[in-house]
């Protein structure tokens, strides 16, 4: 079998001359997963409704970010110059979180090649995030009874502040999030979980962190579906994460969210989540990482 992949990086932003969001890494990330083994299933995201964006976002929100009727004020805090790519961006890129759902179910795993939009709010953007895919998926797959009770299991560097504030009296979704407790957001949130971690936390800290934090899960929730937030940034070249992961514990890092799918059977949707690494390679790399990881779950998942 092949993993799935959804993606939708053919729809760029129009971003002004050294803008810091690495646009071209997901068209690298799509190119670079065409050489991976297991083979993977290439499928261009649909894009969000504004039905299923609902789910998440408070409509008036949804209807002045596509009209292009955000203030400056509104549009400074998201990061990105209004423009009509930036909404079909990320209209898709939620649309791919919502079909790696779908996917999952059949296959085990699927990946998201963008996505994990964690700081968007239900009624404003942030942080380079405009619509939050991994909120609207879980309530989305609850809405179809794919799953009661859907985990999000966040590991980008920074706190997922915009879903925990969505999810926060939501008792059917866990919000879970290992993050730099002296990174951004400065005011954070409350999720169902918070792991927060010190500067230049290395690999055998962060791993033991993590399977505390994944033991805590179980015990409290057994989720019936994983979304999982494989932020690039914990690795010790990103100049924005403050962390001192290696490739090896990153990739420790995916085998051990893989390895307790496997063990409670729990289909898992990936997205790749932040990624601001000194050279853009090097970040492409680690996403790549997960893809391959990923690949290698579903092969284990389908000889089950």
């Amino acid at each position: 079998m092949s993993l799935k992949a959804f993606y939708s990086d053919h729809f760029v932003l129009p971003l002004p001359p050294g803008h810091r969001f690495p646009m071209i890494k997901y068209r690298m990330i799509r190119e670079g997963a065409a050489g991976l083994q297991p083979a993977i299933d290439f499928q261009e995201a649909q894009a969000a409704s504004d039905g299923e964006l609902a789910l998440a976002h408070h409509p008036d929100y949804i209807g002045r970010a596509s009209r292009g009727e955000l203030n400056a004020a509104e549009q400074r805090e998201i990061g990105f110059p209004w423009s009509p790519q930036m909404v079909e961006r990320s209209r898709r890129s939620s649309g791919a979180t919502i079909a790696a759902c779908r996917a999952a179910f059949v296959d085990g795993v699927a990946v998201n090649l963008a996505g994990g939009t964690h700081h968007a709010y239900a009624d404003h953007g942030a942080g380079f995030c405009v619509f939050n895919d991994a909120a609207i998926a879980a309530r989305l797959m609850q809405a179809e009874r794919r799953a009661a009770r859907v985990a999000i299991v966040d590991l980008d560097v920074h706190q997922g502040n915009g879903t925990a504030s969505i999810l926060a009296r939501d008792d059917s979704v866990f919000t879970l999030s290992l993050h730099g407790e002296n990174n951004y957001p400065f005011e954070k949130e409350q999720s169902d979980l918070d792991v927060a971690l010190p500067d230049g936390i290395g690999d055998a800290d962060y791993l033991a962190a993590l399977q505390g934090a994944v033991t805590t899960l179980q015990q409290r929730f057994a989720p019936q579906l994983l979304i999982y937030l494989a932020g690039a940034d914990p690795h010790e070249g990103d100049r924005l994460g403050k962390m001192k992961l290696s490739m090896a514990g990153l990739a420790a890092r995916d085998e051990t969210v893989f390895a307790y799918a496997r063990e409670h059977k729990i289909p898992v949707a990936v997205t790749m989540a932040g990624g601001y690494g000194r050279d853009i390679e090097q970040t492409v790399a680690v996403h790549l990482q997960t893809i391959r990881l990923a690949g290698l779950h579903a092969a284990r998942w389908s000889a089950r």
